[in-house]
């Protein structure tokens, strides 16, 4: 796979000088243009030999395009921050908006080989990080992203050559880190699962390109040329996210049961035992949250349901149970300028929590498969593909120590008609009531559908949802403090085995 990178590919200054000048232009023209459509954003990932001219090449593409639309970002040991949280965190956080250029050192690719070269991990984990990988870049292509993904090159003879060079000259002895000699001791590892996971990873929507790194000419044309093609194809290129796909029909029950149907609403508590309960949940709450084992986890609660089905009233009591400083609360409504620049997980990517704590999301991701879906803010090829895209974001949580815990809120529709007028005839709930709320109740049957197909699709192991009853606010109040519970306590016994 590296041969052709080992060959010795060269340039004469005179030909780099002649051909610099058209592209730089060029280079500046795509970037312009990149910025006017602000369609896409480019994510470009700098892997490869130390010593090859990763960091040369892109600082002279910084010198030649306007540096002020090109985020440089390494990612080096991770921090506390980092170590608190999933590890496709840091990425995600740090992703460029539609219409910039994020080059990424230290990436996803670099994480992974250095570890399988230490010996911090074999095979098989290494396997499940390309997976990983291949799962990201394709949801990141599939919302629009353009990876450019370079792997620049050195046989191992010119990577010794080429540090001794470095060594002896004491204006640029400073260049060379230990990593630099460490790797030329690993340097047969290293290239042999490079191999691998290039050869793994190399697909049409995100291909790796392979830069001999000798020449620095070579290099920084080569590197140059790939960067204008990739960027004048994609702006050709009619935007993405508006083909339907080969989109299969989802099954139905052919006899039109469903499990919101199968749901017993007549459920009920009266005021004596639910206050009772109630109080003997939020005591078990507050002190599963400060028990020691939730140093190694994290708790996400995820509320949907039907309007008027009692989310922000089950949502406080949860919240009344704890100090302020254990959770937070993020309601989330239709999406921001900001948001809409990037991948819809994006903004929640950023509020997942830290170990220790515990986040609330009044509405979550799962908009993409219920709202959008009936609204038709994205086609059917977008919402098929987020059922596996919600499930690979809900595991990620998990291995990481997060506790995920998905209610939906059901109620049936004449108790949501009492709700509506009563909140119309309450001075201080009008606001709770908006005319898309009766809008709504005109697609009930197609939002079932949607609901019964999200919960047979995302509904997991590592993530179950709970349907909850909620004709009676105090019983779907007592449940839901009940199911976090009782998740928590599995957790913490999982953890202790």
């Amino acid at each position: 796979m590296f041969e052709s990178a080992e060959i010795g590919h060269s340039i004469d200054k005179e030909t780099y000088e002649a051909e610099l000048p058209a592209l730089r232009e060029a280079l500046l023209e795509a970037q312009f243009e990149l910025k006017q459509q602000a369609r896409f954003p480019v994510i470009v990932l700098i892997n490869g030999v130390e010593g090859a001219g990763k960091g040369e090449t892109v600082k002279l593409l910084n010198e030649w395009m306007d540096p002020r639309m090109i985020d440089v970002l390494t990612f080096d040991q991770q921090t506390d921050e980092e170590l608190a949280r999933p590890p496709a965190w840091r990425y995600w956080r740090a992703l460029p908006p539609k219409g910039r250029m994020g080059v990424f050192f230290g990436n996803w690719y670099s994480q992974m080989l250095q570890g399988r070269v230490h010996g911090r991990f074999k095979d098989a984990v290494l396997d499940q990080a390309i997976t990983g990988a291949e799962r990201l870049e394709q949801m990141l292509c599939d919302e629009g992203a353009l990876i450019i993904k370079f792997w620049f090159h050195l046989s191992k003879k010119q990577m010794k050559t080429r540090l001794k060079v470095l060594r002896d000259d004491p204006l640029h002895s400073w260049r060379i880190s230990p990593l630099d000699w460490q790797q030329s001791e690993t340097y047969d590892r290293f290239v042999r699962f490079g191999e691998r996971v290039l050869r793994r990873t190399s697909r049409d929507y995100a291909p790796w390109h392979v830069i001999e790194g000798v020449d620095p000419h070579y290099r920084a044309l080569a590197a140059g040329r790939i960067l204008l093609e990739s960027l004048n194809a994609a702006l050709a290129n009619a935007p993405k996210g508006k083909h339907q796909g080969n989109v299969a029909p989802l099954g139905r029950s052919i006899d039109q049961l469903s499990l919101l149907g199968a749901l017993d609403l007549t459920r009920r508590l009266d005021k004596h035992d639910y206050q009772k309960q109630l109080v003997a949940e939020q005591a078990r709450l507050a002190g599963l949250l400060r028990h020691k084992r939730m140093r190694e986890h994290a708790l996400v609660a995820v509320f949907e349901g039907n309007d008027a089905a009692g989310k922000g009233g089950a949502i406080r009591r949860v919240a009344a149970a704890l100090d302020p400083r254990q959770y937070r609360i993020v309601p989330i409504a239709a999406p921001t300028e900001e948001e809409r620049a990037q991948p819809y997980l994006w903004r929640f990517w950023r509020h997942v929590p830290a170990r220790g704590k515990f986040t609330i999301f009044d509405r979550s991701w799962y908009g993409r498969v219920l709202v959008e879906r009936v609204e038709g803010f994205c086609t059917p090829a977008d919402w098929m593909r987020a059922y596996g895209e919600i499930n690979d974001f809900e595991e990620q949580l998990s291995n990481s120590g997060i506790v995920v815990v998905k209610f939906w809120l059901a109620i049936d529709q004449e108790t949501q008609l009492q709700r509506f007028e009563e909140r119309e005839e309450i001075p201080f709930k009008r606001y709770k009531i908006t005319e898309e709320d009766w809008r709504n109740r005109d697609k009930w049957d197609v939002y079932a559908e949607a609901v019964g197909d999200m919960v047979d699709r995302t509904s997991s192991e590592i993530a179950p949802w709970t349907l909850v009853e909620a004709n009676d606010k105090r019983w779907a109040r007592v449940k839901v403090l009940r199911t976090i519970n009782d998740a928590l306590e599995a957790a913490f016994a999982r953890h202790k085995k």
